[in-house]
């Protein structure tokens, strides 16, 4: 009787199914790790929102073009910071996983307030102000409802 040497159909199986096992078990355990990189992200996307708003701040000397009617970002602000806050907004839309941003601008003369819902803290906001105040709410309610707002961290 001659011996051939390779593995069984059932051995190969096994082995397979092992290595599916494994890879499911790490795919479920990125889950996590992704939301926490779109926050992030949208985190980052606010500090340059910040950048922007004292750039706008520095030319006009107010935060009025920050923001636009319909408190959101205003992509009709004098160049070149309309295409900036547009590409932002579009950023945040995308890592919330929307067709438009979940936040919301508010600005006025020497102040503003902007607030991002976060995707792994479900129903928390990230917000930034004038005061130099950044962080996330430790509530799941919007923290700017007016230029004077404050994040209240």
């Amino acid at each position: 009787m001659i011996k051939k040497k390779g593995f069984t159909l059932i051995e190969l199986l096994v082995v397979i199914s092992i290595i599916g096992i494994l890879a499911s078990i790490v795919l479920v355990g990125l889950g996590g790790a992704r939301k926490k990189a779109k926050d992030a992200r949208i985190t980052a996307d606010l500090s340059q929102v910040r950048a922007i708003a004292e750039m706008l701040n520095a030319d006009a000397e107010k935060y009025d073009d920050l923001c636009d009617s319909s408190d959101t970002l205003n992509e009709s602000a004098p160049a070149p910071y309309g295409s900036q806050l547009a590409t932002v907004e579009d950023d945040i839309a995308v890592q919330q996983g929307t067709t438009t941003a979940n936040l919301k601008c508010q600005a006025s003369g020497d102040n503003y307030c902007v607030a991002a819902q976060l995707v792994a803290d479900t129903g928390k906001y990230y917000c930034i102000d004038s005061t130099g105040q950044a962080g996330a709410t430790t509530t799941a309610t919007n923290p700017c409802t007016s230029p004077n707002s404050t994040c209240g961290l």
